[in-house]
């Protein structure tokens, strides 16, 4: 029983199958203020759903703008699901940020990661990348400190 409990202490601990960066953004306390605001608003926000989604099998819940002449939902009749306007925005100060407060930077290739602000800018590798370019990009990003968004198993 003794053997057994030593072999479990001295089994060396499993690493993790990559190195996970989870690298913070620097935030100012205004900037943190309205990431709070956008998380209270988006949880008020109602789901947009496309006109007549429930009506047709075929038809998916993804949003579409109604367009028809006589559309009850275009003209904005109170029994209609609501529809996406301008009202719903986020904060002008964190429009269009990643929920982590990062900015997103589409990379496509490792010489575009130069000028990068690791306190500011995280990566997102492009969906055309291959695999050789991948590793490369995620290994330049690792050393220079820089969060990338979509690593995968890398």
């Amino acid at each position: 029983m003794a053997e057994k409990e030593r072999k479990e202490e001295e089994a060396p601990e499993e690493e993790a199958p990559f190195p996970v960066n989870r690298i913070k953004p620097k935030l100012t306390d205004e900037e943190k203020w309205y990431f709070w605001v956008r998380s209270i608003r988006k949880r008020k926000e109602p789901e947009f759903y496309r006109q007549e989604w429930f009506r047709y099998k075929r038809l998916k819940k993804v949003w579409r703008r109604p367009r028809g002449l006589q559309s009850k939902m275009r003209r904005g009749a109170k029994y209609r699901p609501p529809r996406v306007k301008v009202g719903y925005r986020g904060p002008r100060a964190v429009r269009g940020r990643h929920p982590s407060g990062f900015i997103e930077v589409l990379v496509h290739n490792p010489k575009e990661i130069e000028g990068l602000d690791p306190e500011k800018h995280a990566i997102r590798i492009a969906h055309g990348v291959g695999t050789r370019k991948r590793k490369e990009i995620v290994a330049l990003a690792d050393d220079k400190n820089i969060r990338v968004l979509n690593r995968g198993g890398l």
